[in-house]
């Protein structure tokens, strides 16, 4: 039997990392274990004797955490159940609202099991009634016209009390909640149409002679009942396998991790095979060629190339060496590595990206008020449009005006699909933002996604989004006096304490030359500005030219230099040392290579590109130069991006920003659409409603592309629902009728009804082909 190590609630039951609960309270049930009576703090997972006292273990039970699934609906997200059943609202089943990589649906075979019945009873209903009205005599005589009817009545009964019952039931629940739907017109629909034909099979004598025959008997639709049936339930279980394939990207993204991991449990290097659930941070894992890393995690011994295809959606593998940080679910191609667990289960970027993709698909867009709107009404116009119907053939209908009236109110009720309207927009979200996570671009929400397509400026902040944010020592010039031992060593150590993005840059370089760092005291960050600090008890300063001017140390002499620099898109920072000029240190930030390419096909379709900097005008105009970028704000404090972008939004533009650093949080929160860098910080990602895994401006093509292609599928659906609505109801309502003697039958009204949902899905699920 396995341990099972408790991380569900350490701080309210005071557990260990590996201890087990021995508090009744704790809300846990699940493996065996044996304690003992006298010292409860001694667990094993075997029968045996207590160390401490000799006494037998007695066998307890130890907890596991309980997890309550809760379901919802695809159509209404706000509606959480916390067990299965029907929404409310629309009367569709709702669903699990996590994900599992392997599971069944439940309505799916409930549907299917009561479809294929009424296929069997209703088929022989359908024949006889078409063979009896279209080929007189051909059926033996011993079926009389009563006789039919009474067959009809037999097998057309279980069919629409036992395998339409749900439809009942829902419609039932429709009307008594007030949430008039899809269900409320086909049980009014059904029951009318089967209630109609018993009342004529058991009392003829109650309708007009002209509406009876010339054996006295009314003409019955039983088969019309059984067969709307039918053909509603094969709607129901088309749009239910094409609803399970909307959730085929969270399924995919599931199935990526592997189940088991190699666990190394000793210094020697010894490895047993545990189930992913067992591993816990701080576990060494050997990840072998060809398998799959299991956690996110630091390699610490050995090489190989990463394929991060699944998680960045580009098929390209990345080199991995000690240090580097490697992603659970992708896969290890070649050298055998030992990494260090840093993020298990729901932690992983994995999880993190599930979830996300799971929330996305459970918003709502905003053009989805438009179909609400519309929802609301549009059942009671229905009856009513149904009421007017009968109530049109009655009075100005042919004989048997009876008869007319109930198959032309019928038929209005039938043909009418509000789902189809409701399914237009939350289909195509859960579709499109499921494309997303598969090619590395995670939507926070639907809004975001819909916003994205009106987007026509988009504003990039330079370090790290439009260049790799690896920055570089490239030159140093020192000052008369100085030398570069002297002036690393002070820039190093100063730097050592910075947070500045360029200050890994100096450290590196210091450390490429074997400088030795020295201890700082009094140390200073002026935001946006540059440090100071005491080494050896001489002041250091480190910044930008006018913070060391704004300390009256002169850099007049040196501006040649620097603009030289600049125009090579170099970045300078000054140093000072007692009041005097020390060196500058040219850092080159090298421009993605994706940059030129995305910025090129960004324009192309129609975006704008506006870059924020920090660093000097020159400097910043000479990036935007080899980028072709439109507009340039250069000199920008961290808190001074937000500015920017309510600047550009003044003029009525529609702004995305894209940016990667904890100063652009702001920023990215202040746009229409945030964008964060997946390789930036989490604070960014946390501000931004669309994240880039991959980390270049490529995926924001992908997401241009992407959101244009939704909002394009959302209106197909739209269109298609209204216009199927607005045309099929008045042909319904028999408006071809005093034109072409044409009138719609009920059996045909619900094959277009079930269809129509299907047909709406159908084309959301085109989204997955999408070219981005």
């Amino acid at each position: 039997m396995q341990k099972h190590k408790h991380e569900h609630n350490h701080e309210e039951h005071n557990h260990q990392e590996n201890e087990y609960c021995a508090d009744d309270s704790c809300d846990i049930v699940g493996h065996e274990f044996y304690t003992c009576p006298m010292h409860p703090e001694i667990h094993q997972d075997h029968p045996g004797n207590c160390p401490k006292c000799g006494m037998a273990l007695e066998k307890e039970v130890e907890a596991l955490p309980t997890v309550t699934t809760k379901y919802t609906c695809p159509m209404h997200p706000e509606i959480v159940e916390d067990a299965p059943g029907n929404c409310p609202k629309c009367g569709m089943a709702l669903e699990p609202v996590t994900v599992e990589a392997e599971e069944g649906n439940e309505e799916l075979e409930y549907m299917s099991k009561r479809f294929w019945i009424s296929v069997v009873l209703a088929l022989p209903v359908f024949l006889i009634a078409m063979i009896a009205d279209l080929i007189p005599g051909y059926l033996p005589t011993s079926f009389t016209h009563q006789g039919i009817q009474w067959f009809e009545f037999i097998f057309a009964t279980p069919v629409v009390l036992w395998a339409g019952w749900p439809f009942f039931v829902r419609g039932y629940n429709s009307i008594r909640t007030w949430n008039l739907n899809m269900f409320t017109l086909i049980a009014i629909g059904v029951g009318a149409a089967y209630t109609y034909s018993l009342v004529a099979l058991f009392f003829p004598g109650i309708f007009p002679p002209l509406m009876r025959n010339n054996n006295g008997l009314v003409a019955v639709y039983f088969e019309a009942a059984s067969v709307i049936t039918a053909l509603v339930l094969l709607g129901q279980v088309l749009e239910l396998r094409a609803r399970s394939k909307t959730n085929t990207a969270i399924k995919t993204l599931l199935n990526l991790a592997p189940k088991t991991a190699h666990l190394i449990i000793d210094d020697s290097g010894n490895e047993k095979e545990v189930n992913l659930e067992q591993v816990v941070v701080g576990d060494r894992l050997r990840i072998k060629p060809g398998e799959k890393i299991p956690v996110d995690g630091v390699v610490i011994e050995g090489n190989s190339n990463i394929d991060e295809s699944m998680i960045t959606g580009e098929p390209l593998v990345v080199e991995k060496r000690i240090g580097d940080t490697v992603i659970g679910a992708t896969i290890n191609k070649n050298g055998t590595i030992i990494i260090e667990a840093k993020k298990v289960g729901n932690d992983t970027m994995l999880s993190q990206i599930v979830q996300m993709v799971s929330q996305a698909q459970r918003s709502r867009a905003p053009i989805q008020k438009l179909a609400d709107t519309v929802s609301s009404y549009f059942v009671p116009a229905v009856v009513i449009s149904s009421v007017l119907a009968f109530a049109g053939w009655w009075f100005f209908g042919p004989s048997p005006q009876l008869a007319y009236a109930v198959v032309a109110a019928v038929s209005v009720l039938i043909i009418a699909c509000p789902c189809a309207l409701g399914l237009a927009t939350p289909i195509s979200i859960m579709v499109g933002t499921g494309r997303a996570a598969l090619s590395g671009i995670l939507i926070k929400d639907a809004k975001t996604l819909e916003r994205m397509e009106k987007v026509d400026t988009l504003v990039v902040d330079k370090t790290g989004t439009l260049t790799e944010g690896k920055p570089r020592v490239t030159s140093l010039n020192i000052e008369n006096g100085f030398n570069e031992k002297t002036i690393l060593a002070y820039a190093g150590s100063l730097e050592r304490v910075s947070e500045h993005p360029l200050a890994e840059a100096v450290i590196e370089y210091a450390k490429e030359k074997n400088i030795k760092f020295l201890n700082v005291e009094n140390f200073q960050a002026i935001t946006g500005k540059g440090i100071i600090g005491d080494i050896d008890g001489k002041r250091i300063v480190i910044g930008s030219e006018d913070f060391l001017q704004s300390l009256d140390i002169s850099t007049s002499h040196i501006k040649q230099v620097a603009d030289d620099l600049r125009r090579e898109g170099k970045g300078v920072i000054y140093m000072g040392i007692e009041g005097k000029f020390g060196a500058i240190i040219g850092i080159e930030d090298p421009i993605k290579s994706t940059s030129i390419e995305a910025i090129k096909k960004l324009r192309a379709e129609g975006i704008k590109v506006v870059m924020l900097s920090g660093d000097n005008q020159m400097t910043a105009n000479a990036v935007a130069r080899k980028l072709n970028i439109d507009e340039v704000f250069a000199n920008v404090l961290p808190d001074g991006k937000a500015e920017v972008i309510k600047k550009l939004k003044n003029t009525g533009a529609i702004i995305a920003m894209a940016g990667d650093g904890i100063n652009d949080a702001p920023a990215l929160a202040s746009a229409d659409v945030g964008i964060a860098m997946g390789t930036g910080t989490d604070v960014a990602i946390e501000s931004a409603g669309i994240t880039l895994i991959k980390g270049d401006l490529l995926g924001i093509l992908k997401v241009l592309k992407l959101s244009r292609a939704t909002m394009k599928n959302i209106r197909q659906n739209l269109f298609f629902a209204f216009i199927y609505n607005s045309v099929g109801v008045p042909i319904a309502a028999g408006v071809l009728y005093p034109i072409f003697g044409i009138l719609l039958s009920p059996v045909i009204a619900a094959a277009a009804m079930s269809f129509s949902s299907v047909s709406v899905i159908t084309n959301a699920l085109r989204l997955k082909n999408v070219k981005i």
